[in-house]
């Protein structure tokens, strides 16, 4: 059984803590030996401070203990502030075995309070997402080896941990594709939170619904190959051929078959080839050597 979002590193300890000047050494600069401690600097009259505050918060939290925070209140630390040249609230520090090491002013986005705190996790050695990782590289494999009902289920209990993990939405719609519920799928992408609407993974989990669609309705092959063999100018058909390769699991011989219509008539259809050529390409992992080999080749048809 794999578990999710378990910490190993700060025991039942609490990650957030309001910090006073005489805790300050204990708190921050000597528990940072142990495990990285993000400070926030400021003060009850700060308007921004109010909406930075809880961000920080979460993202400590969904760090699963990777990383600890301490608030500290201006107002009643003047010193600290002071030794550290705090001019400005909101600002935040990131202190890592007793040394400051990052650090920002200002009411940043949830995107990049995630990207500071995966900076100072990775900066440490440490792993940010509290073993969700290690779940979804295993509902991964799972899947590669043709058990996505399995798959579905360790996807949903990340899903259940992270709400936002772009990585198990993706899997979690690859997973009800490979179960022919296309329709499932389509619903869970359509509803997957806007924050994390245009990450990669789910442009991905897009084009691979995209792909199914298609298959539902590919022309038999063999007859396919054989309309484009009689008549290689016939674009239809051998865009209708490609199809039915990535169809039936010959993503190699459609990415080629696409190519060809590209040199051939790259404007065919409102540019019809290059476009499939892009989904099958999102589809895929980015370092496939299918799409990096079917890239290379359509730049240089490009730039020829």
């Amino acid at each position: 059984m794999i578990e999710l979002g378990t910490s190993q590193q700060t025991g039942g300890q609490d990650l957030i803590k309001d910090v006073a000047e005489r805790d300050f050494m204990a708190e921050v600069v000597d528990a940072s030996r142990e495990v990285p401690v993000i400070v926030d600097f400021w003060a009850p009259w700060c308007g921004p401070c109010k909406t930075l505050g809880p961000m920080l918060e979460d993202a400590v939290r969904a760090a699963k203990g990777a990383v600890k925070m301490a608030k500290v209140n201006v107002d009643e630390a003047q010193s600290i502030a002071g030794q550290l040249r705090i001019q400005s609230i909101p600002t935040v520090y990131a202190f890592w075995q007793g040394q400051p090491v990052d650090g920002f002013q200002g009411a940043v986005p949830q995107s990049e309070i995630k990207a500071f705190i995966d900076r100072l996790v990775q900066q440490s050695g440490g792993d940010a997402s509290g073993g969700l990782d290690e779940a979804l590289d295993a509902a991964d494999e799972m899947l590669e080896q043709g058990a996505a009902t399995d798959a579905v289920q360790i996807f949903t209990a990340v899903l259940g941990e992270d709400d936002k993990n772009p990585r198990a939405y993706a899997g979690l719609v690859r997973a009800h594709v490979a179960l022919g519920e296309i329709d499932q799928a389509e619903a869970i992408l359509n509803g997957a939170p806007v924050e994390i609407s245009k990450a990669p993974e789910l442009e991905a989990a897009h084009a691979q619904i995209q792909l199914a669609r298609q298959a539902e309705n590919a022309g038999p092959l063999a007859e396919l190959g054989q309309q484009v063999e009689a008549d290689p100018d016939n674009h239809q058909a051998r865009f209708d051929y490609a199809q039915a390769l990535a169809a039936n699991g010959k993503t190699g011989e459609a990415v080629d078959q696409l190519l060809e219509l590209f040199r051939r008539d790259r404007e065919w259809n409102d540019g019809a080839a290059k476009s499939q050529l892009f989904t099958l390409f999102d589809a895929l992992k980015p370092n496939d050597p299918i799409v990096l080999n079917g890239r290379r080749k359509l730049s240089s048809m490009i730039f020829a």
